[in-house]
């Protein structure tokens, strides 16, 4: 890497070095990126519940973005030794698209990784004549050559919709969920407007030039058999041959050996495979290749620094342009046709079987006669679905598809003003409150009617994998929203359809017990979601109006008293749906019996002088201090229906479990330390003698030593919590504290393997970076902090940190020459966050 160009990649924040490209001559290269994630929310949370097979993050959104979606925004270009040279952002070279649901979900989730991808797209415009590198995809991964046509129309207005939203400009490209197409497909994408679409070379069928004045019937050319030419693109008419659209091909093999072979495992390999399809009889072709936007970095870890590096030196090293489908497509035109083979997808050879046959596609050693009767069962239940949309909605609504195709509006901005604008333009007369509700209950009943068919769910090998499970859960919500709205009845009948749907599990047999075993205990009711924030108001001080997932809590007349190890709250609680705006009052009781036993009880709040007399009942019961009076009381008054904490959702069920163990652990701890003081000298002893230490204490060092690593770190952690800090002599001694426990931990050899010790340190470091502009003693301090961290070998993650180094570096220039910030503390500060600062010195020293 000695030719390695610093600058074009050394700020984290720079425009692209690339030239902005008029005219398309030579060899273009287009990667693109298919980024997407399945739905994966709990339909009546609106929020991804924890996944343990994701260990250790919460769930495989979070562990993916992690792997992937993040380091492609942020990603390295090392030297030799390891170190950072610069941060580039992929996305700004990527032809890429992502999910709308997936985008979503980093939006709420990393609002900075989200605004690097706008930023991308925007600086690719800049770059490439105003045509940007993002593409949309149909909204939730719908197969569409299996949708009715009112659902691809749907499908195809809420991808381009959303795209809208973020990018700010109409989507040029559509990704198609597994590239699967017919020729309906084709004729609603035309009809959408969809300039250009990326297929694989198996799908085309045959091609030829476009018929023109000296040549009007050109010879056909048969390439069924994966022969279609990728360095071009084609057009494709529509049945009367009025309108048309343009496909790109990507290079089959190469695409394959990205995602199979170690293609990816350096720019210089990555090249030299592109460079075996340029061909020397095109004075101009686009070499372009796709593949699942995961192979960068979560398929094939670190692969993310091949594709910078290839994007930013080795690609223009070899006189090769990066550029994406919409911009070549505007400088070169389509000279020849193509017409495609019936049905299919890139990732079935039997067309779109996958996702309705056994055809034995993603089978393993499982069959897959499931597929069909599964979307079978949905069909039918979209189909009961749409009568009920029609004749409901047709009294709600001037025109409830439109109402439908437009909703997208509503998902990405359920403020109360902008739903006030939606009704004002749909609704067919001034709706009541209960009207809008009802209304809303349609059209998500709609929403989650689409989430149903998402294609992951017949993907895999088994109805009762998670993605199975998720589109059963879906089902189910529009079931029951069908139900709330308009009184329908359809659970029954289409669990009577699920049960012909087999099981390769013997535990389930069937769909039918898929559901009831996996789906029904998923529903959740507006008398748990009050449990809940009854149960968890316990330890929590909740607002008097609370966000709790996708609802709206507001309490009133909230009183807890305590009695001997009892503690009994009582409230009124009104609960909103932020979706459908459906609200509910009730009373609620909660008793912690101490430990784990909690005994809550619901009841729709009557009135004032009904919820006070019930407040008074319990609470003079409690004064009797015995939990049986208590328990019986709130059975007088609410009846013999309660909750516990089992009832709780499980991200709160675990945070409380965790407090409720606090107690012992501190315990513990304590039992601990004293046994470690009154042995020190005894393990010592063992080790200096190299004998090998009783376990009981070598545990109790560990265990010790890490309370007090542990003390220590969240002792800095809150003083540092505010800039400028309050107390850095008191931060420098609890420095000083941790210093002294590594090396005692080194001399007994003890491992500290406490995640949270990690964590807070991480986040110490990160906050501390972004104010050493405003106060030069942090850069010592933070190369003493991670010299500690080192010290107790303590790896921490500083991708973060690495980030804001960079950035800073440039506007740090001033200080060090003022002599404000001491150049080699900044410089040692950055070798411990391994970034390359070699080159630096020169520069601080001018």
């Amino acid at each position: 890497m000695t030719s390695f160009d610093l600058e074009s990649v050394r700020s984290i924040d720079s425009v692209s070095q690339l030239d902005p490209q008029p005219i398309a001559t030579g060899v273009h290269v287009t990667i693109h990126g298919h980024f997407y994630q399945p739905p994966r929310e709990n339909p009546y949370l609106d929020a991804i519940e924890r996944q343990p097979s994701a260990h250790p993050f919460h769930d495989w959104n979070e562990r993916i973005h992690s792997e992937c979606y993040r380091p492609n925004a942020f990603a390295r270009v090392l030297n030799e030794q390891g170190e950072i040279l610069g941060i580039v952002n992929n996305y700004e070279y990527l032809s890429f698209n992502i999910g709308p649901t997936l985008m979503s979900w980093i939006e709420r989730h990393d609002l900075e990784v989200y605004q690097r991808i706008l930023e991308a797209d925007r600086r690719s415009c800049e770059r490439l004549n105003g045509h940007g590198n993002a593409i949309a995809q149909v909204y939730n991964h719908i197969i569409l050559p299996l949708a009715s046509d009112r659902d691809k129309l749907t499908q195809i207005r809420w991808g381009k919709q959303d795209f809208r939203t973020r990018f700010g400009r109409d989507p040029e490209g559509m990704w198609l969920a597994e590239t699967a197409i017919d020729r309906a497909t084709i004729e609603a994408l035309i009809s959408e407007e969809i300039r250009f679409i990326i297929l694989a070379p198996s799908q085309a069928q045959r091609c030829r030039l476009l018929p023109s004045d000296e040549n009007p019937a050109p010879q056909w050319l048969e390439v069924g058999g994966n022969q279609i030419d990728p360095v071009r693109p084609y057009r494709c008419f529509s049945t009367n041959r009025d309108r048309y659209i343009d496909i790109f091909f990507y290079d089959g093999p190469i695409s394959r050996d990205m995602g199979f072979n170690d293609v990816l495992s350096s720019s210089q390999h990555f090249a030299g495979r592109l460079a075996q399809a340029v061909r020397g009889d095109q004075p101009t072709q686009l070499v372009s290749v796709a593949t699942d936007g995961e192979t960068f970095g979560h398929h094939k870890g670190g692969t993310e620094k091949a594709l910078a590096y290839a994007f930013t030196q080795e690609f223009p090293s070899r006189g090769w342009t990066v550029t994406n489908y919409a911009h070549y497509l505007s400088q070169n035109p389509p000279t020849w046709e193509v017409e495609l083979k019936p049905v299919t997808a890139w990732s079935c050879a039997h067309g779109v079987d996958r996702w309705q046959e056994d055809c034995g596609c993603g089978g393993g050693l499982w069959n897959q006669q499931w597929r069909k009767p599964l979307r079978d069962a949905l069909n039918w239940l979209r189909d009961q679905l749409v009568k009920v949309f029609e004749e409901t909605g047709s009294k709600l609504f001037h025109h409830p598809w439109k109402a439908r195709d437009e909703y997208i509006q509503i998902i990405g901005d359920r403020s109360i003003a902008n739903l006030t604008r939606f009704f004002a333009l749909h609704q067919s007369h001034r709706l009541t409150n209960a009207e809008k509700v009802d209304a809303l209950r349609l059209l998500e009943m709609q929403r989650h009617a689409l989430l149903m068919f998402t294609s992951c769910g017949w993907f895999f090998d088994e109805v009762s994998r998670p993605e199975g499970t998720q589109i059963l859960r879906y089902a189910a919500r529009a079931i029951e929203l069908a139900g709330d709205a308009a009184g329908v009845q359809l659970e029954k009948a289409f669990v009577k359809r699920l049960a012909v749907i087999p099981s390769n599990v013997d535990l389930f047999r069937n769909g039918a017990e898929v559901y009831r075993q996996l789906v029904k205990p998923a529903q959740i009711s507006l008398e748990q979601v009050a449990a809940h924030y009854a149960i968890s108001s316990l330890f929590t001080p909740y607002a008097p109006e609370q966000r709790i997932y996708c609802y709206t809590a507001q309490q009133s007349d909230y009183q807890m008293r305590r009695m001997g190890a009892l503690t009994l709250a009582i409230a009124q609680l009104q609960l909103t749906s932020e979706i459908t705006r459906e609200s509910v009052n009730f009373t609620v009781a909660v008793l912690h019996l101490g430990g784990w036993d909690f005994h809550c009880c619901i009841q729709p709040f009557t009135g004032r002088r009904a919820h006070s007399q019930i407040r008074d009942a319990l609470f003079d019961a409690l004064q009797q201090a015995s939990a049986a009076q208590t328990i019986l009381a709130m059975s007088r008054c609410f009846g013999n229906q309660s909750f516990s904490l089992q009832d709780l959702f499980a991200e709160e069920r675990h945070r409380i479990m965790r407090l409720l163990s606090q107690e012992t652990l501190t315990r513990l701890d304590q039992l601990y330390t004293q046994v470690y003081r009154d042995n020190y000298g005894v393990l010592m002893a063992f080790h200096r003698d190299e004998v090998e230490a009783p376990k009981e204490l070598q545990v109790a060092a560990e265990i010790a030593l890490g309370h007090r690593a542990l003390i220590a770190v969240q002792a800095i952690d809150r003083e540092t919590s505010d800039f400028p800090f309050a107390k850095p002599q008191l931060c420098h001694s609890y420095l000083a504290e941790l210093q002294a426990i590594a090396t005692e931990a080194d001399q007994l050899r003890c491992s500290l393997q406490l995640p949270e010790l990690r964590q807070t340190l991480e986040r110490i470091v990160l906050r501390s970076l972004h104010h050493c502009l405003n106060d030069p003693a942090i850069v010592l301090w933070l190369e003493q902090l991670l010299a500690t961290s080192h010290q107790l070998h303590q790896p921490l993650a500083l991708d973060r940190a690495q980030e804001v180094y960079l950035r800073v570096h440039r506007q740090i220039l001033p200080a060090i020459a003022s002599g404000q910030i001491d150049a080699p503390a900044f410089l040692r500060l950055g070798e411990r966050l391994a970034v390359d600062v070699r080159g630096w010195f020169t520069a601080f020293s001018d």
